[in-house]
């Protein structure tokens, strides 16, 4: 049994998310989404309200498990037994990144693989932080995230 983790912040979880997570239970017998407690990143929603939505929206998707980690995304792949990271590329410009941090996790972690997979195009341009900067500023955002998210985000961030 091949198992992945697909980490991230997930705040929140958009379709181009889900997608990544779809395709990869086409790949992987087991999909963990990872969500990260700890972030350098601000977050908009608490680290619960994230597993939530990503429950909410990963509902439906067999062998897809939704838990929250906290510190290296590495030990949790080798705690969870993850032989495979996934990373989603949305562009070019995410690659140099991506490509670095595979070498990392790879030096952290020589059991794991990682993965890189595209999500659909027409998702392709779509990110958590530029779906809260639309949300936050009355923004239609139904097109790219969960009904249930759209409304979190409608209630959390609009001005």
């Amino acid at each position: 049994m091949i198992t992945a983790i697909y980490p991230g912040t997930f705040d929140p979880i958009t379709n181009g998310h889900s997608d990544i997570v779809s395709r990869a239970t086409n790949l992987f017998d087991k999909v963990i989404v990872a969500v990260a407690k700890s972030t350098s990143k601000t977050t908009a929603f608490t680290i619960d309200e994230r597993v939530a939505m990503a429950n909410q929206a990963l509902d439906g998707l067999e062998r897809v498990e939704v838990v929250s980690f906290d510190g290296l995304m590495t030990q949790f792949a080798r705690e969870c037994n993850a032989k495979v990271i996934v990373r989603g590329l949305r562009a070019v410009s995410d690659f140099e990144n991506e490509f670095q941090m595979a070498g990392m996790n790879r030096h952290l972690n020589d059991t794991a693989e990682t993965v890189f997979l595209t999500p659909a195009e027409h998702l392709s341009f779509i990110s958590s932080s530029l779906v809260r900067e639309v949300a936050s500023f009355g923004g239609d955002v139904s097109k790219f995230v969960h009904d249930n998210i759209r409304e979190a985000l409608q209630q959390r961030l609009a001005k």
